[in-house]
C-alpha cells in the first residue's frame, strides 16, 4: 500500500469518527430543541405543574456541551430561542389571566363582605313577636 493511500485511508477513518461525534453532539441540540417544544406545549395547555418539573432538565441537557455549538447546530438553536420567547408569551398570558382571576375574587369577597354586613345590622322582628 501506498503512503498516499495509507494517508487518504486514515483521514477517512477519522473523518467518520468526526462525522459520527458531530452526529451525537447535533443529536443534543436536537434534544434542547425538542425540550423547548414540550415546554410551549406545557405552557399552552396551562400544565404549570409539568412545566416547573421539565424545568430541571435544562442542566442535564446543556451539561458538558461546548462553549461554542458547531455550526451544524445554529438553526435548532435560533429556532429554540424562538420557542422561548412564545413559552415567555404563554407564560405572560397565564399570568394575567391568573391575576384577573384573583381580581374578580377579590371584588367578588369584598362584595359579599359588604352585603353581609349589613345584613347584620338588621333588626330582627321576630324577636317582638
Amino acid at each position: 500500500m501506498s503512503d498516499h493511500a495509507r494517508g487518504a485511508g486514515a483521514r477517512a477513518g477519522a473523518d467518520g469518527e468526526a462525522d459520527a461525534s458531530g452526529a451525537v453532539l447535533l443529536r443534543r441540540y436536537e434534544a434542547i430543541h425538542e425540550h423547548a417544544e414540550l415546554e410551549l406545549e406545557m405552557a399552552g395547555r396551562g400544565d404549570l405543574e409539568r412545566l416547573v418539573a421539565l424545568g430541571g432538565c435544562w442542566e442535564k441537557l446543556t451539561q458538558d456541551l461546548p462553549p461554542r455549538p458547531p455550526a451544524a447546530a445554529a438553526q435548532l438553536l435560533r429556532a429554540a430561542r424562538m420557542i422561548h420567547e412564545r413559552t415567555r408569551v404563554e407564560l405572560i398570558r397565564l399570568r394575567e389571566a391568573l391575576l384577573a382571576d384573583i381580581s374578580t375574587s377579590t371584588r367578588a369577597r369584598r362584595t359579599a363582605e359588604g352585603y353581609g354586613s349589613q345584613l347584620a345590622h338588621r333588626p330582627r322582628l321576630n324577636r317582638s313577636a
